[in-house]
């Protein structure tokens, strides 16, 4: 693992110069004024404070960008891991959160040293999607108190919704405006200028000097300490078997959207950076990172797919990039805290509910509907409101087993269609033409899904003086269906019945050797020969 790591570091710096600095320089730059806000934003909305989405942004951009499996992965606070923090601060409150994280962090590292980074393919892309969007309805639920300016009560998004019916619902209409305006200046913000000031920036820095300049009625970030160790930070005398024994489950979903969300950025990325992430070395470095992170007072972090697309836009060439994003942040941090303090909430509200909105992969939604995808849009679905209702890693396993049973209801879909032999296609002498012989066609894997139509097609096989099984289209065969072909093999040696086997693969006809009997009459197996010019077989067998 360090030899692929290493190699890693002089496949990037091997041509190192003063040009691809500049270009590190630069997009480090442009990488750092779109995370300013996010991290800002996603540490608000987990129920720790900003200081924590600042302090988790700088510390996996130093520590995680530095071991990443891929010089253009940049890593920090993300919506989707502040939508599973959000339930986990009610409810085990921030040392929760640390502990959980710090737990996490073990996860992930012995998942990397074990190499599972394989394991994301077994989720199906509908399951994916559709937490995706969960994610995004949890962010955007959870914007509702600082939007209208309200307060709610409860462990996650639809307990707080629910709230309401009970607490009322008194609207503050100046953080409304101010939401709405955000909301709307994002989504009409030109393409052009994204390029020089993310629209997130923008509006952030726009609704910060409104609320300087005329002390808005409209809640604020609050302090944002000056410092990277913050008072909430986890201590080593804290952690212990039951505490972290407490967090255990929130800690599996936690590296679960880790793996899945990092792994997943890294294969989009590496297709645009024309690079492959090495996964393994990636969950080592978010290991490794969060592990870390909880003891300076920080969230999850997990590779953020829109920051590091900029990056890449933005002409990284190293993973220098990450770290200069940081490191600005942290420039950032010492210098403006004392402004960053006035960003109104109702402007962060208006920013996630954007980012939220934007989650959604929606040409690949769009997909599933214009092209009748039911079983994807099923998936789909069920995920997401899992994803609402429950948790992540509730969700993935509903997802993953709706999927296996979608396979397997489709696998036992076998074709099975029988044929009267044309014997003058044979080119046989008229006495060893046979009468009353059919042939079989079977396509498609037999197994116990599929075993109880190939008994109804057999019983009616019975009676004939021979059966011809062409089974090139069978890639597997499993224990059920063979009893099926011995209980029928038995059946047609009482009536008479000849059975011959063609065109087997390799691995059916290894497990159907025994239903072979190589002792018939010679007759037969002139037929089985003639039969093997006529479906091209290569195991022409006799019973």
């Amino acid at each position: 693992m360090h030899s692929s790591y290493f190699q890693l570091l002089k496949s990037e710096f091997q041509s190192y110069n003063r040009e691809k600095f500049f270009k590190d320089l630069l997009s480090g730059l442009t990488v750092a004024a779109v995370a300013l806000p996010l991290a800002i934003a996603f540490g608000v909305s987990s129920g720790v404070d900003a200081s924590a989405g600042l302090i988790t942004a700088i510390i996996a951009g130093l520590i995680i960008g530095g071991l990443s499996g891929g010089f253009y992965q940049i890593s920090g606070p993300t919506g989707a891991m502040a939508a599973i923090l959000m339930s986990i601060s009610a409810t085990q409150g921030i040392q929760g959160v640390l502990l959980a994280t710090f737990l996490a962090g073990i996860f992930l590292l012995f998942a990397g040293i074990f190499k599972l980074g394989m394991l994301t393919s077994f989720i199906p892309a509908p399951v994916i999607t559709g937490f995706t969007s969960g994610i995004a309805i949890i962010i955007a639920l959870g914007q509702i108190d600082n939007l209208f300016g309200t307060h709610s009560k409860g462990a996650n998004a639809l307990e707080k919704l629910h709230s309401y019916t009970t607490l009322g619902f008194a609207i503050n209409w100046t953080a409304v405006t101010m939401g709405g305006i955000v909301i709307l200046v994002m989504l009409l913000y030109p393409k052009r200028l994204a390029a020089l000031l993310p629209s997130s920036l923008f509006v952030i820095i726009i609704a910060t000097i409104c609320m300087l300049l005329f002390h808005l009625p409209v809640g604020t970030v609050g302090t944002i300490p000056t410092t990277l160790i913050s008072d909430h930070r986890l201590a080593v005398n804290q952690l212990s078997i039951a505490s972290l024994q407490a967090v255990a489950v929130p800690a599996i979903s936690i590296a679960l959207l880790g793996m899945v969300e990092s792994l997943l950025c890294g294969a989009s990325a590496g297709r645009m950076a024309n690079k492959s992430l090495d996964s393994n070395q990636e969950l080592i470095a978010q290991g490794i990172g969060n592990l870390i992170i909880p003891f300076f007072g920080g969230i999850p972090a997990t590779a953020a797919i829109a920051r590091t697309s900029v990056a890449i836009k933005s002409g990284a060439q190293t993973r220098l990039a990450g770290m200069i994003h940081a490191l600005v942040l942290f420039l950032s941090m010492m210098i403006l805290a004392p402004v960053m303090s006035q960003i109104p909430m109702p402007a962060l509200a208006g920013v996630l509910i954007v980012t939220a909105w934007r989650m959604n992969e929606w040409l690949t939604i769009k997909e599933f509907f214009t092209k009748h995808y039911w079983v994807s849009l099923t998936l789909f679905f069920l995920t997401m409101v899992s994803t609402v209702i429950f948790d992540l890693s509730i969700a993935i396993v509903i997802g993953i087993i709706g999927g296996s049973i979608f396979f397997l209801i489709k696998s036992a879909a076998i074709t099975i269609s029988l044929e009267r032999i044309d014997w003058e296609r044979m080119n046989l002498p008229e006495n060893e033409k046979l009468t009353n012989w059919t042939v079989v066609y079977i396509s498609g894997p037999l197994f116990f899904m599929s075993a109880e139509k190939l008994k109804q097609t057999l019983h009616q096989l019975t009676e004939h003086e021979g059966v011809i099984f062409s089974m090139r289209g069978v890639p597997h065969i499993d224990v059920t269906a063979l009893a099926v072909f011995d209980e029928f093999q038995r059946q047609a040696s009482m009536n008479g019945t000849s059975i011959i086997y063609t065109s087997l693969q390799p691995d059916v006809a290894h497990y159907m050797h025994h239903l072979w009997d190589q002792t018939e009459s010679q007759q037969h197996k002139t037929v089985a020969h003639a039969l093997h010019s006529l479906y091209q077989s290569d195991t022409p067998t006799v019973s």
